[in-house]
């Protein structure tokens, strides 16, 4: 197996104490450390999180929602961001920072889990407890595969490392087809799924399980329009009865009492240090509202710009979509040309509850109950199951308070229906772009969106870094 060392990777581990919401650690576990315990095995695989909950709250979503027909950056004549106002308008380059991180970070989850796949496969170290041993290899596989997932999902082709490396190791390494790169994803979600199947009651809110494993492994059978297979996975986590769509929408977005009943997997976040808090809130208020909206008006807003919910997004809610108002609410203030107005931000972060400063502890989605409903109909209906997929779309929109009677529907209108659900019901969780480049309508929607998007535009830029240091080749068109 070829192997890589990547530009900026973080080669340090993590320790951590107390529940799951230190699962983040930020002081680190000497990597030639003898392992004498299950506790031990169990603060190497809590370091393979942290990669995971700072892409998410820093660069993910410029990448994937503001990307997409879903964010837009406010605009000003003294103030702007070339890093996202470039990402808004689908035209960054190599160069882009947001780009360079999100590469760094994930390569940097990779390594991690590496370094804990290795120690525990090759320690001679006899468990304890057998089943938080299976939960702790689980868990490692399922985020190398989440953090292989994103990566082909944005830049395609990319370099496949699954030992830890040194720098000499990685001279020259090319980037492995996308195809090999989904065959080690699936491999690692069946490892993971295993695994988790068998961890029994050491399971801890907040940390991967089997479901989350098995419903994300239908999200890449999905995405690889492996239908039957996806339908298979998918099934098994409906069929498993362990989830449920909550009867109020607006509950899975309360930060002071975090839903683990439709939520398979979040990434998470408190409000304890600045570490392990995220700043969503302070991302997307209007700039020029300064603590209205926060709380906080010692706080400076994040970046010179911030995101409006895109009128595309806001007319493509139902008249009585409940959905609506928990997603985007209205600041009335001035903008940036003084003209007072009602302006659009998301409202399903919240402003920190206790913290006094920006340090807000929303979970953020990875993968929800509802998303397993909608992609479970997507399959059925690419099945030719048109009837039997709508009454999945129905339960998603019975409990926005829309019309659940679905009888009729040809699999075209059906499909288009699904893409529209998804859209309103996923909103600023990282999903639109992806939902568009798997259905192959990223160029049909953004031209209609506005954005004069060319068509290697799909697949992100291989950041500079990479293809000066690593020698990487760069994708077509950039």
């Amino acid at each position: 197996m070829k192997k890589i060392l990547i530009a900026g990777l973080a080669l340090s581990l993590y320790s951590c104490s107390g529940d799951f919401l230190n699962i983040y650690p930020e002081t680190s576990l000497n990597e030639g450390n003898f392992y004498k315990s299950d506790e031990e095995f169990v603060t190497i695989v809590n370091g393979c999180y942290t990669a995971l909950r700072d892409l998410e709250k820093s660069t993910h979503w410029i990448i994937s929602e503001l990307k997409s027909d879903v964010l837009a950056e406010q605009r000003s004549s003294v103030a702007g961001n070339f890093t996202t106002s470039r990402m808004d308008e689908v035209i960054a380059g190599a160069d882009n920072i947001a780009l360079n991180d999100f590469w760094n970070m994930s390569y940097r989850g990779i390594y991690n889990c590496n370094k804990a796949i290795s120690v525990l496969e090759n320690s001679n170290y006899v468990w304890q407890n057998t089943a938080l041993q299976n939960r702790s290899t689980g868990e490692v596989y399922f985020l190398r595969a989440l953090y292989y997932f994103n990566l082909v999902r944005q830049f395609g082709d990319v370099p496949m490392v699954t030992e830890p490396v040194t720098g000499i190791e990685a001279v020259d390494i090319k980037r492995s087809p996308a195809t090999e790169i989904y065959t080690l994803i699936i491999n690692d979600l069946l490892k993971a799924q295993a695994s988790l199947e068998g961890a029994g009651s050491t399971h801890e809110n907040g940390r991967v399980n089997a479901e989350a494993a098995t419903g994300q492994l239908g999200k890449v059978y999905l995405t690889i329009k492996n239908y039957e297979a996806a339908e298979i996975a998918l099934k098994k986590v409906i069929d498993s009865g362990k989830y449920i769509l909550l009867p109020d929408y607006s509950d899975l977005f309360d930060p002071a009492n975090k839903d683990f009943k439709e939520t398979l997997f979040s990434v998470q976040y408190s409000e304890a240090t600045a570490a392990l808090s995220n700043q969503f809130i302070f991302f997307n208020a209007p700039y020029t509202s300064k603590g209205e909206v926060t709380n906080r008006p010692n706080i400076a807003l994040a970046l010179a710009g911030n995101m409006n919910p895109t009128q595309d997004l806001i007319t493509a809610f139902e008249t009585g979509d409940l959905r609506k108002s928990v997603s985007i609410a209205y600041w009335n203030g001035p903008g940036w040309d003084g003209v007072v107005a009602n302006i659009p931000y998301c409202a399903k972060y919240k402003a920190p509850q206790t913290a006094a400063l920006n340090w807000a502890g929303d979970n953020f989605p990875i993968l929800r109950y509802s998303d397993i409903l909608l992609m479970y109909a997507e399959v059925l209906n690419n099945l030719n199951r048109t009837a039997e997929a709508a009454t999945y779309v129905s339960q998603v929109r019975s409990r926005a308070g829309l019309s659940s009677d679905l009888t009729g529907l040809s699999q075209t209108a059906l499909d288009l229906l699904i893409e529209k659900e998804r859209l309103v019901e996923f909103c600023f969780e990282n999903q639109r772009w992806y939902d568009l480049i798997r259905r192959g309508r990223a160029l049909e929607i953004m031209r209609a969106h506005g954005k004069d998007v060319q068509d290697n535009q799909v697949v992100a830029a291989i950041p500079s870094e990479q293809i000066l240091i690593n020698k990487l080749n760069q994708n077509t068109g950039y």
